[in-house]
């Protein structure tokens, strides 16, 4: 292969669509890079010289009849450079990534590996578990219906069929969302392959190097596999591998109790398993407040997942088909036995093989990208966003780095990371959700918080869908009067989390949520009652909150 880049001037392109037009022409056998501009009147093609000519490029575009090249110039590398994005994977901090750096004039060239375009939410995270939770949760409402008169029971028929119409959704998504985005973009290319990095502004994929002006490394994040003995010597699974299975397992032991392990776990008992999960520390979701943690540990308690916390697990082995879990549980000596294990205890960052820090990338001690406040790494030129990086592993802040990636290497003006308001929510039922402090981090800003918590049985909306488990808790600072944090666990609790989040990001007070209108019987009035609650009792309210 003999790769060669050219310039050609183009006469007769008025709009974006007459640049699709010549790119679409340029659809041909040994074209590997086109990037059209009617800004420019320009094209950029990169191609194999063995396979087509420059000339022959001239003549596709000639032959259209209605614009005409008026110039070829061969381009030699520090041309070729000049604003292409090179990005190794492909979930959304990729795709937001190559979205902005089109929109800036860059070409993009993506590098996929690993799981299928998308990453991982679309693909084995966010899309895939949400659809099999809402499906527990319909087979798990049919047999708890709590009003009078009413009888209502469902059966779970076909497992296979529940995960083939997951698959089919994501199958949907993956190409709604990600390959129909990009499919037809001017400049961009999709290849299939693990990159290497070459150099600050070069990779190696497939025995090909490609050049670039900058590398953005969103390559993500896989499953972490805890360093237990035995672990590696059965078949354990993941939250990737957990989705696809075809039969229902009888009974699953799951190795952690964060976000993925409730909520893997929670489904799988509402479907019918009998689920035991095993967690490290003291206490399922460590980081949060112990108030919200075990009030979502007694109710899955009460679902009949068993919970037990302060584990040191010793060993896991496989005897007759079932799976041994040998821990120390407060220092004394347990053995469970189940069908099968799921490993959800955190993730990995996917840099290993990368040639990452022989290029000069600074990784963290557990393997994650170290990045400064506006995304490069300690390589001017090389960027990383999204899991890749460890911390705040949702698909919207990857996203949001992505994209902020790209326009830091392009935009004219660099801006740093704000996650001063990011809401965060674990999918489990009742939903545990939450954005800006809590009271221990707010004494930690060495602000003076007050805390209004507001429990469920004083919301109408609960009362009249007989289901009132969770609270509401507001957390303000009582020298300003404006909201610094919220806590929620309720049953569908993370549709209220974005008002919260809007009076944090515009500091809007207390007293001011209490004077907005909050439609009687929706679940957003308890948003108002909370703040009522900071100064009354809310025993002594009207029905409409006054």
């Amino acid at each position: 292969m003999e790769i060669k880049t050219i310039q050609l001037t183009i006469k007769g392109m008025t709009c974006d669509h007459c640049a699709a037009s010549v790119t679409k022409q340029l659809d041909a056998d040994g074209i590997l890079d086109k990037n059209v501009s009617y800004k420019e009147a320009d094209a950029m093609v990169t191609f194999d010289e063995n396979k087509i000519s420059g000339a022959e490029i001239e003549q596709l575009i000639n032959a259209t009849g209605h614009y005409q090249v008026t110039g070829l110039s061969e381009l030699k590398n520090d041309s070729v450079n000049e604003k292409h994005l090179i990005i190794v994977g492909g979930g959304s901090a990729a795709f937001a990534a190559a979205i902005q750096g089109g929109e800036l004039g860059a070409k993009v060239t993506m590098i996929n590996d690993g799981l299928p375009i998308g990453g991982t939410c679309v693909n084995v995270g966010c899309v895939p578990s949400k659809n099999l939770i809402r499906a527990a949760q319909v087979l798990h409402k049919s047999g708890q219906n709590p009003f009078h008169g009413i009888k209502t029971e469902g059966r779970l028929t076909d497992f296979k069929k529940l995960i083939e119409q997951k698959q089919e959704l994501v199958l949907d998504l993956r190409q709604q969302k990600y390959i129909d985005v990009v499919k037809d973009k001017p400049g961009f290319r999709l290849i299939k392959g693990r990159a290497k990095v070459a150099s600050s502004t070069a990779v190696e994929v497939n025995g090909e190097t490609i050049n670039g002006s900058h590398l953005l490394i969103a390559s993500g994040a896989r499953p972490n596999i805890p360093d237990i003995p035995g672990l590696a010597d059965v078949p354990y699974l993941t939250n990737e591998s957990a989705f696809e299975l075809e039969e229902l397992p009888e009974s699953l032991i799951i190795l952690g109790g964060r976000y993925v392990a409730l909520e893997i776990a929670q489904m799988f008992a509402r479907l019918g398993s009998k689920v035991t999960v095993l967690q490290r520390s003291g206490r399922i979701l460590p980081t949060e407040a112990p108030d919200l943690t075990e009030a979502l540990s007694g109710y899955l308690k009460e679902e009949g997942i068993e919970i037990l916390t302060g584990n040191e697990v010793q060993m896991v082995s496989e005897h007759n088909g079932k799976i041994l879990v040998e821990t120390l549980v407060h220092g004394k000596r347990r053995q469970f036995k189940a069908e099968k294990i799921i490993a959800a205890a955190g993730r990995s960052a996917n840099t290993n093989n990368m040639g990452l820090k022989e290029n000069g990338v600074e990784l963290t001690q557990s393997g994650f990208i170290h990045v400064n406040e506006h995304l490069p790494t300690s390589v001017p030129t090389i960027y990383a966003a999204g899991d890749v990086l460890g911390k705040r592993m949702f698909v919207y802040t990857a996203a949001y780095e992505g994209k902020l990636a790209a326009a830091n290497m392009f935009g004219t003006n660099k801006s740093k990371r704000n996650y001063s308001v990011v809401p965060w929510v674990v999918f489990t039922d009742p939903q545990a959700a939450g954005v800006g402090l809590d009271e221990v981090q707010a004494a930690k800003k060495n602000i003076d918080a007050e805390t209004a918590l507001l429990p469920l049985a004083y919301v109408p909306r609960s009362l009249a869908a007989k289901d009132t488990r969770g609270f509401i808790k507001l957390i303000r600072d009582k020298k300003t009067d404006r909201l610094v944090g919220a806590r929620i666990l309720a049953p569908e609790g993370s549709e209220l989390l974005m008002e919260a989040a809007l009076a944090i990001k515009f500091g809007i007070t207390v007293s001011q949520l209490k004077e907005m209108f909050h439609p009687y019987l929706t679940l957003s009035e308890g948003i108002k009652l909370a703040a009522i609650t900071f100064d009354k009792d809310v025993k002594e309210l009207s029905c409409c909150a006054t």
